[in-house]
């Protein structure tokens, strides 16, 4: 399967503009893993400390400088660092350079994560509020678990 680089997004999230391709998913890689380039907008951003009961997940720095989160701090990502994060790893990561960060993110096995993605799009877009219940079964329908 190849996807040429020079596809639109798959996903636009949010009022940050964050570009999501879907390089490679799940159900395209018979389970193995799923990887995503994610190319956040200038706009402050990204994914508070959570963590994933069943997937690891990786984050590969391409350009710009990201927040990551290692489990018990916060550091700079610049181009060419890697933070691997094991199943039940405490990870997050933002932007807040106001410059445009691209990375690849990798979860294995490959989880079905465009149902979410396009779940968190959809509710900023439309602005809709969930209440904290609402929150809880979506964060968890998705082994997504805050911290």
């Amino acid at each position: 399967m190849l996807r040429p680089g020079d596809q639109a997004p798959d996903l636009v999230m949010g009022a940050g503009g964050t570009e999501v391709h879907y390089l490679g998913t799940g159900a395209t890689t018979d389970g193995q893993f799923g990887l995503y380039r994610w190319e956040m907008g200038v706009r402050p951003g990204g994914a508070t400390p959570h963590f994933h009961r069943t997937i690891s997940e990786s984050f590969y720095v391409i350009s710009g400088s990201v927040k990551l989160y290692s489990g018990d701090t916060w550091v700079d990502g610049r181009p060419g660092d890697f933070l691997y994060v094991p199943p039940g790893g405490h990870h997050g990561f933002r932007n807040e350079s106001g410059e445009r960060v691209t990375m690849l993110i990798l979860f294995t096995p490959g989880a079905p994560r465009e149902a979410y993605f396009e779940a968190l799009a959809e509710i900023a877009t439309s602005g809709r509020k969930l209440s904290d219940e609402e929150w809880t079964e979506l964060y968890h329908r998705h082994d997504q678990y805050m911290v």
